[in-house]
């Protein structure tokens, strides 16, 4: 394990600690790092884990002086194995929930079980249809008319865990016709939206993983979780 700062025990906490895991540019860990420094967030980035050296993400931890970490996947034997690497990377951190940015690895049970109820995903689809990659490309082809994004609870199922929020962004078509490029674009901006959002809620003590649906105020948030229209519409 590679180490930026952070090798010290951390202060005792006063703020709801976040741990965000990333694997690339990072967009979704900025609107957190954002959202905090701005107190719109009652919460810390303790530490920025990632599983590859050449993620940007890191750069923008390093920018915001935020405790940071390299675990290469590459460097265990198995999935179980770097799984545990990153609990113990997150161990002398009392972290309250770990934030899934554009992280590109499947976990596995050992995991998701140790953060269960407090490990939060987003993936750009409106779950549950088309889990897994090429998002965009598959909603295209299959002549949607919408897209979007979903924030969802981290469980064994892969892309399957409750949902907390999505947000829908309309596919164009005609002349001016999306291709996966330029809706991901678009999504991307719906996700910076409302990832804070459902975190928020999360560090504000009203979002809960409920026994089959994640569960805002006490009340089911349902198969899809909270649509949030709002955020549709022209940039």
């Amino acid at each position: 394990m590679k180490t930026g700062r952070g090798d010290e025990h951390p202060a005792r906490k006063t703020r709801a600690q976040l741990a965000v895991l990333i694997s690339g540019n990072g967009s979704n860990l900025q609107s957190f790092i954002d959202a905090c420094a701005a107190d719109e967030l009652d919460a810390d980035i303790a530490i920025v884990l990632s599983n590859r050296p050449d993620a940007f993400g890191l750069e923008r931890a390093r920018q915001a002086n935020i405790p940071a970490a390299v675990i290469d996947h590459r460097d265990y034997p198995s999935r179980e194995a770097f799984d545990q690497a990153m609990l113990d990377a997150l161990a002398p951190f009392e972290i309250d929930l770990v934030i899934l940015a554009g992280f590109m690895r499947i976990l596995t049970p050992v995991f998701i079980n140790a953060y269960r109820g407090r490990l939060l995903n987003i993936h750009p689809s409106l779950l549950p249809k088309y889990p897994g990659l090429n998002t965009h490309q598959r909603a295209i082809e299959a002549d949607e008319f919408a897209a979007g994004a979903t924030v969802h609870f981290v469980t064994n199922e892969l892309d399957g865990g409750p949902p907390v929020i999505q947000a829908q962004e309309s596919i164009r078509k005609g002349v001016n016709k999306d291709d996966a490029k330029s809706l991901a674009a678009r999504v991307l901006k719906r996700e910076h939206l409302i990832y804070p959002m459902a975190v928020k809620w999360f560090v504000e003590g009203r979002l809960k993983l409920g026994p089959k649906h994640a569960m805002l105020d006490g009340e089911s948030l349902g198969k899809k979780g909270f649509s949030a229209w709002l955020f549709c519409g022209k940039d």
